[in-house]
């Protein structure tokens, strides 16, 4: 028997297992073997995991994109930098944890132990991060980054050095990796190739100084987070780093809300399969940090879709219910 799983949501209805489906018809972007027949689905990659996705969501081109780090898409709504413009009808339907940072690494060669080594010497630095087009986040923060400490591509260039640009971390690796670099400012600090070039002695990473975490927290809302002693293995106090974590799902918010409410359902009661390709890495060390919860889940730096906020709200209700019937059937 078929019956309606959510009240106050049309056209989500339970099959003979007990889960959502969509019975009629879509044409979306993202998933497709929960809704109707002759439904399509495609999955477009981009160049980078900024601006550009969050654009076609807004501007109705896609149903749904995933950006990084979540600290700054609550300017998303109203413009404001790293955002070209106002986006007021992005949505979110959750968030997924990822403990990351942004940090710069400079060639041992240099003997360059902190940013005050690094303004004192003025090396001929050759900086690899990801570009500042107007669309990449991380080449937006790198800058912003480098500007707080007393530093900007004409300083290097004043020094004989040159800021190197790719799209992605690990193209601005790669110019390290093959000698175009000898300095390296990404996040995806979990990544193997952070940890090859760090624990080789190939860079050395430079603690942020506390002014400049200060200042990057008042201008662009991105905190501190530290890594702490023995994250590589030659690391042997904790680092200061800028925070650069987790991920943020959007949608728009005319999506209809049965679609909303089924694409929030799949992403948290299928949590366990998302967590399940990540589980021979450390959860402090991977690049979704697990076990997936809930309750942070839905906490999202832009208002949620209706359709996910009534799921969040239906799973809050389900949890008191199974505290409640809990505490009736315990002896203690």
């Amino acid at each position: 028997m078929i019956t309606k799983l959510a009240a106050n949501i049309p056209n989500v209805e339970t099959d003979e297992t007990g889960e959502p489906r969509l019975p009629r018809s879509y044409t979306l972007k993202f998933f497709c073997d929960r809704a109707g027949p002759g439904s399509r689905t495609s999955i477009w990659s981009l160049r980078d995991g900024g601006l550009d996705g969050l654009m076609q969501v807004h501007d109705g081109e896609v149903d749904l994109a995933i950006s990084t780090p979540a600290a700054l898409m609550g300017k998303a709504l109203t413009g404001d930098a790293p955002f070209s413009k106002a986006m007021p009808h992005l949505r979110a339907i959750g968030t997924l944890p990822q403990n990351d940072r942004l940090v710069l690494a400079v060639h041992p060669k240099h003997n360059i132990q902190s940013f005050e080594d690094l303004r004192r010497q003025r090396p001929a630095l050759r900086i690899a991060t990801s570009v500042n087009d107007g669309t990449n986040f991380i080449g937006y923060v790198a800058e912003e980054f480098l500007h707080a400490h007393g530093i900007s591509k004409a300083t290097l260039e004043s020094w004989g050095g040159a800021l190197l640009t790719a799209q992605r971390p690990e193209q601005c690796t790669a110019l390290v990796e093959d000698g175009q670099a000898d300095a390296l400012l990404q996040e995806a600090i979990m990544t193997v190739w952070w940890r090859r070039l760090v624990e080789e002695d190939l860079l050395v990473p430079l603690p942020a100084e506390a002014g400049a975490l200060e200042s990057l927290r008042k201008s662009v809302g991105l905190g501190t987070n530290p890594l702490p002693a023995g994250w590589w293995n030659n690391l042997s106090t904790d680092l200061p780093a800028l925070d650069f974590s987790d991920f943020v799902i959007f949608v728009r918010d005319d999506m209809p809300m049965e679609v909303a409410y089924l694409l929030t359902w799949c992403l948290v009661e299928t949590r366990h399969m998302l967590e399940g390709q990540y589980k021979h890495i450390p959860p402090e060390k991977s690049p979704l940090s697990y076990p997936l919860d809930p309750g942070r889940m839905a906490q999202t730096p832009i208002p949620l879709h209706e359709g996910a906020n009534v799921y969040y709200s239906e799973m809050k209700d389900r949890s008191k219910d199974d505290s409640k019937r809990k505490k009736v059937i315990s002896p203690f």
